[in-house]
């Protein structure tokens, strides 16, 4: 017992210490002021084309639009979920991008009211010294493109979970969950108020923590008492700024294929930017919400398989081995769930050491099979019905007959892979319930022999069309 607790302990601490190397950098002093973090995003904007000439724009609120505020497991906080400062985050990530010249009109008031005390005191100042040479004031620059929008959402807790382990006092546990902020940015003609581009950004938050505890008595009166672990949260500040950093990006890249802009590196340097947004976005398109690979969407009705594999017989000998298994069926999808299909195979049972005859058996199989992700690329799937064996070979066999059938009922599990809309691979194992005892040509006990198949197959899925895309 000593040593299956150490075990546990030591993988624990294993699981502790692979998790993060948050536990490694736990603050033991006073840390002096650094300069901002900068998100691979922000190395990302900062290596954009030169544009052929900066756009004079102007932000004048980019607000946090959802309202929320900061929760708490007791009583109550008036901190708000998001930050305040978008407005200043997006400037930045404007000045970041070099194609953008902002302007200031967040706080224009301010601006219009220093203007007015510069003016004044040059004005006083002329009348006292009429020979002075005092230049008037510039005009303020005014701006062809206004970008508004704002953090449109804060979802928490879309994601959640965690694993653990105790044994006798000693144990460990890891924690996480997800929350999502999503931010819209537009830009806005000044000449005829026209929403020239709209863009839209998420970005998640992950907060994880792990612990690791142990409690035992190690003598009498003795008590040892353990507990280690760490929480980490991402900054929501730095998932804000990545958020609008990438919809900068986007919406440079969305202007120059609509022609509202071009960088000065040329046409070819432009079209690598298109042909690399349009790879993410089709990327993107096929990604559910929880990351999910989707699948093209396809109204193909029939699909065609073929499977090869190996079966192993649970009858009346002790011990047996892998056989061969080969099977070809058909499937109609009745929905993107469900299918209905025959199947035929040919199996070769009852190969046990203890016997040296193998015996053939063909088989047809009718299923109702049940898809559990039906619009991703990758599902689990399940199936069951009934069937029909017949033996082929009565050489050297006791019992069996040639051509003598069985009934039987038969239910598994596996996965799918969807290649592309004509073709997916597929890897399953499955349990059939004979209603016999012939199958081993052996008479012995009360039970029916069993025998489970598992192998590998390909599908071919035709006889239809593109079907539209599906929403998530």
């Amino acid at each position: 017992m000593k040593t299956l607790l150490s075990r546990i302990f030591l993988l624990s601490l294993v699981v502790l210490f692979n998790s993060c190397g948050a536990l490694f950098n736990q603050p033991v002093d006073v840390q002096s002021a650094r300069l901002g973090e900068q998100s691979t995003q922000t190395t990302t904007l900062k290596q954009l084309p030169v544009p052929n000439e900066p756009i004079v724009v102007g932000v004048y609120n980019f607000k946090d639009q959802t309202g929320q505020y900061k929760a708490v497991e007791n009583g109550s906080t008036f901190s708000t979920a998001v930050t305040q400062g978008a407005t200043t985050i997006l400037i930045k990530a404007l000045e970041d991008s070099k194609w953008f010249n902002p302007i200031e009109r967040e706080n224009l008031s301010n601006l219009l009211n220093e203007r007015n005390i510069i003016r004044s005191t040059r004005d006083d100042y002329r009348k006292a010294n009429p020979d002075a040479n005092i230049p008037r004031l510039k005009p303020l620059l005014f701006a062809g493109i206004l970008l508004e929008g704002g953090v449109i959402s804060y979802d928490t807790n879309i994601l959640t979970g965690g694993a653990g382990a105790r044994y006798f006092g000693a144990g460990g546990s890891t924690r996480y969950r997800q929350d999502r902020i999503t931010v819209y940015l537009r830009a806005v003609s000044t000449s005829n108020g026209a929403i020239l581009k709209t863009v839209y950004v998420s970005k998640t938050i992950l907060s994880q923590a792990v612990d690791v505890s142990l409690f035992r008595y190690v003598n009498f009166q003795r008590l040892l008492e353990v507990e280690t672990g760490f929480t980490k949260n991402e900054p929501t500040q730095l998932a804000v700024s990545e958020a609008i950093e990438k919809a900068v990006e986007a919406l440079i890249i969305e202007g120059i294929m609509d022609g509202l802009w071009q960088s000065q590196d040329g046409q070819d340097i432009d079209q690598a930017l298109i042909d690399n947004y349009l790879l993410e976005k089709e990327l993107e398109a096929s990604t559910g919400l929880y990351e999910r690979e989707l699948a093209e969407r396809s109204e193909k009705k029939h699909v065609l398989n073929v499977n090869l594999g190996g079966a192993l017989i649970n009858g009346d000998f002790s011990s047996s081995e892998v056989d061969a298994n080969a099977s070809l069926g058909y499937q109609y999808k009745l929905s993107d769930a469900f299918r209905v299909g025959v199947e035929g195979s040919i199996i070769r049972l009852n190969s046990s050491k203890a016997i040296s005859n193998r015996y053939w058996w063909l088989t047809g199989d009718a299923n109702l099979q049940f898809r559990l992700l039906p619009y991703d690329k990758f599902s689990p799937i399940f199936y069951g019905g009934g069937g029909y064996m017949s033996f082929v070979d009565s050489s050297k066999a006791r019992f069996l007959q040639n051509w003598e059938g069985f009934f039987k009922v038969q239910g598994g599990a596996g996965f799918e892979y969807t290649l592309n809309p004509n073709f997916s691979i597929m890897a399953r194992a499955g349990y059939h319930v004979t209603f016999t005892d012939k199958i081993d040509d052996v008479f012995f006990g009360s039970r029916n022999d069993h025998y489970l198949t598992f192998g590998i197959g390909l599908n071919y899925h035709f006889g239809g069309g593109k079907a539209p895309e599906p929403t998530n």
